[in-house]
């Protein structure tokens, strides 16, 4: 056990590995990596076995059975895998790494020794010798295409680190420089050694912006660096702003958020961002939780402790917005806008105007738009996102409040693509989704996968039963998926029409068990506004 012992630089590094888009197209090696530092930082590194990863980082059924299912092992594979890439390349230089041997899950952190200055060629083409994993057979992975950069002018420079092209013929021409320069002047130029193989520091540059250049995420109070959420989105660090002061209130509990991290840093005061983006129309959201104001936080209050205006290019799009009115303390909110474009510079100013206490924000997103409405919202009940036989990409399950993901394995019958079905959500539970005013579709997606002759559970018709309402109004009651499927593994398609978000801006789906509880396996919300 060593719960006090001081873990400031192994979280420091964490974090640097964590922030680097290493795992920009592999957010299950992100959850696993924080999963067991955070249970080694607590003390607790025997619990850091194959099972508790399974369940508590990879969202697998509490039934998960270890033997029948490769999971860990795989991602473990291709988890170490990943940190050598890492520490051949970006991390090369950083005093403390983070190992986990092979056959283990827990993880270790090694300290380096400072490195002796060397201009051999060795020392700049060679890197470490590495262990290599003898715990599992090679396993095929995905391939993970890192984003495009596309360079914009973000304000202030920052130092950039180039690395050469690798390869002898490159260390040799920096060797010819560095001695030709030293022969020169008799002063020695660079010193390179083992852990810089083939890095230098390049004159002062403005920084990137990951993705498509129409897209913009920005993570409120985040210094540098970028964040990838367990959607695998990637945000970046705060930037476009002027005025107002950051905020960090980590560690603090959030409410109703899949991605906690979202919400815990904030800009606050009287501030402006002015977001470029090319021509066109977009969708933006804006990410909002109160963590300073109302019952059990610090400065104590509640409603109207803080009020305040947002304008997007002049136009107010929220009036008196008062989060802990809306939703709650601690609480994550998230409004969605439509139809936004950007102003005859080319940029959207979005201003942030106090009246009671400084006005705030958590993150904001920008995506691209359809002119007059909102672009489809499709949700699978799974960790991942998932791209239909139609080529629509369905993002992973969010926006939802209450309930347990699981992954079924038989396919289901009459449906084109049945893996679609593939993940359930089962609870009480809820989809709490950000829309503009306006009016809706809904179309929820089923299977009954535990119930019925033949399945774990057994039973049959009436042995699930719940209702099904929107913003508190009943739209089915007593909905039974085995009966309106007429079996198990079987597709039920339930179109909804006609629905408009409350004041708050939200859809509410509500599944509200009757009889054992609900389940969900995929949502579709579209525009129906005219």
């Amino acid at each position: 056990m060593h719960a006090a012992a001081d873990f400031t630089q192994e979280k420091d590094e964490l974090q640097s590995v964590l922030a680097s888009g290493i795992f920009n197209r592999a957010p299950n090696l992100a959850h696993v990596l924080s999963y067991v530092c955070e249970k080694y930082f607590e003390g607790a590194a025997e619990q850091i076995k194959e099972y508790n990863i399974a369940v508590e980082a990879l969202g697998r059924p509490a039934v998960f059975d270890q033997k029948r299912d490769s999971i860990v092992r795989v991602e473990a594979h291709r988890l170490r895998k990943r940190l050598r890439e890492y520490y051949q390349a970006e991390g090369a230089d950083h005093r403390v790494r983070i190992d986990i041997p092979p056959g283990q899950y827990a993880p270790h952190f090694v300290r380096q020794l400072p490195p002796k200055p060397s201009l051999s060629e060795e020392a700049l083409v060679a890197p470490p010798a590495l262990d290599v994993d003898d715990d599992l057979e090679e396993v095929p992975a995905m391939q993970d295409v890192a984003p495009l950069h596309h360079p914009v002018n973000i304000g202030p420079p920052k130092p950039l680190l180039l690395s050469p092209p690798p390869g002898k013929s490159a260390a040799r021409i920096w060797i010819a420089l560095a001695l030709a320069a030293s022969a020169l002047s008799g002063v020695l130029l660079w010193k390179m050694s083992a852990s810089k193989p083939n890095r230098v520091v390049a004159a002062p540059v403005s920084g990137t912006l990951a993705g498509p250049p129409n897209e913009i995420r920005i993570l409120a109070g985040l210094p540098d660096g970028t964040y990838v959420d367990r959607f695998g989105k990637t945000w970046q660090s705060d930037r476009y702003f002027q005025g107002g002061a950051v905020f960090e209130s980590a560690g603090h509990p959030i409410a109703a958020a899949r991605d906690p991290r979202l919400f815990r840093s904030r800009r606050e005061g009287a501030f402006t961002y002015d977001l470029p983006l090319p021509a066109g129309v977009y969708e933006v959201r804006l990410y909002f939780a109160e963590t300073l104001y109302g019952e059990n936080n610090v400065a104590g209050g509640g409603e109207t402790s803080r009020i305040f205006n947002v304008y997007a290019n002049g136009v107010r799009i929220l009036n008196g917005f008062d989060v802990i009115g809306e939703v709650g303390a601690s609480t994550a909110d998230v409004r969605a806008f439509k139809d936004i474009a950007p102003a005859a510079d080319g940029k959207l100013h979005l201003k942030f105007d106090p009246q009671t206490n400084p006005a705030m924000i958590s993150a904001i997103e920008i995506t691209p738009g359809t002119p007059g409405r909102l672009r489809p919202i499709r949700l699978v009940s799974r960790e991942h996102p998932y791209t239909d036989k139609q080529g629509r990409t369905w993002d992973a399950d969010s926006y939802s409040r209450g309930g347990q993901l699981v992954v079924r394995t038989d396919p289901v019958q009459n449906i084109e693509d049945p893996e679609l079905l593939r993940g359930e959500r089962y609870g009480n539970l809820s989809y709490v989704i950000p829309v503009p005013a306006g009016r809706y579709g809904a179309t929820l997606y089923f299977t009954e996968a535990w119930f019925g002759p033949g399945n774990f559970a057994g039973g049959g018709a009436g042995s699930r039963v719940f209702d099904i309402l929107c913003n508190g109004v009943a739209l089915r009651r007593g909905f039974d998926i085995f009966r309106e499927a007429h079996g198990s593994y079987r597709a039920v398609v339930l179109p909804i029409h006609g629905l408009e978000p409350d004041p708050q801006g939200k859809l509410t789906i509500s599944l509200v068990p009757v009889r054992n509880y609900a389940s969900l396996n995929a949502l579709e919300i579209t525009d129906e506004s005219k």
